[in-house]
Order: structure tokens, then sequence, then C-alpha cells
């Protein structure tokens, strides 16, 4: 089984997780737009890299875990609405490509993996405990949006075997 795990955001990331091992984490596709070249997610991009991915499995082997945020106190109307944009072309682009999604919460993924209350960081420290092998390309700080994509994906394949 494929599992798809994005941690969804101009920051974020894609983590494409088959049989329990990451095959590939590729950060958020993202373009310049508009007079201000403000960053927004990069859909056809994002489909490009998720169809290259899924050419040669059945899509129901393939799950699509998106984190579900909800508003942050103290983040601003423009700032929710750039992320409610970024959240709304992932969906579009997984229902466009008939692949199934699963929407899990920032709380539910972090307490399995011992995050609440923790830094930003804590995340990449605990996707390179969990997958050493794949510590050279979770070096900066910056790749915590990586490892959230990571921890994500990691958390759905654990969790939904046991419930088979």
């Amino acid at each position: 089984m494929l599992i798809i795990g994005i941690d969804p955001g101009i920051t974020g990331a894609l983590c494409f997780l088959e049989d329990g091992k990451i095959i590939d984490v590729v950060e958020m596709p993202n373009m310049a737009e508009g007079i201000k070249n403000k960053r927004q997610v990069n859909g056809a991009q994002i489909f490009y890299e998720i169809s290259t991915r899924i050419k040669k499995i059945e899509k129901e082997n393939i799950k699509v875990v998106i984190e579900k945020v909800s508003a942050m106190p103290g983040q601003g109307v423009t700032s929710m609405f750039n992320f409610g944009q970024s959240f709304g072309i992932l969906k579009g682009i997984c229902s466009a490509m008939q692949l199934p999604m699963y929407f899990v919460r920032p709380a539910k993924w972090k307490k399995y993996f011992n995050l609440i209350n923790s830094e930003k960081d804590a995340s990449r420290t605990k996707a390179i405990e969990v997958f050493p092998y794949f510590s050279p390309q979770l070096l900066k700080k910056k790749d915590s949006n990586k490892a959230d994509a990571i921890l994500i994906s990691s958390f759905f394949y654990e969790t939904y075997q046991s419930e088979e």
C-alpha cells in the first residue's frame, strides 16, 4: 500500500510511504503569483509529483492522508484564506485523480508520537528516530515540514494497519 502523507500549506511537504518505508519526500511545490509575487501552492506540479509516483499502483492500494489544520490564534484572515486555498487545491487534485482521502488532526498524530506541546523541530528529531536511513534528507531545521509529512503518513500506516 502506498500512503501519501501531506503537510498542507505553502511550506508543507508530501511523503510517499510504501509498505512502511519512505519512497520519497518532496517539498510542497509552489510558485509566485500576482503583482506582489506572493507564493502559492502549484497545483499542476503537485498533480505531476503524485501522478508520476502512482503510475503502476492500483488506486485501491493508495491512500492520501492530509493534515486537517484549523485556524490558529493570532493568525490573520489573509493567512488563513491562503492556507484554506492550499488545502482546497490538494483536495481538488486528489478528488480529480479519484484517490481516497483521509484527514487527520495535528493533535491526533502528534499525540501518537508524543509530540504534544513540543517544539516545531521535535517532529524532525522523531522522524530521524523512526526512519534513521532518511536522516540525511532531514538535516536542516526547515526540514521539519518534511518530517511532519513523514510522521503523518507513518501514523496512518501504523494505525490503519491495526484497524484491518
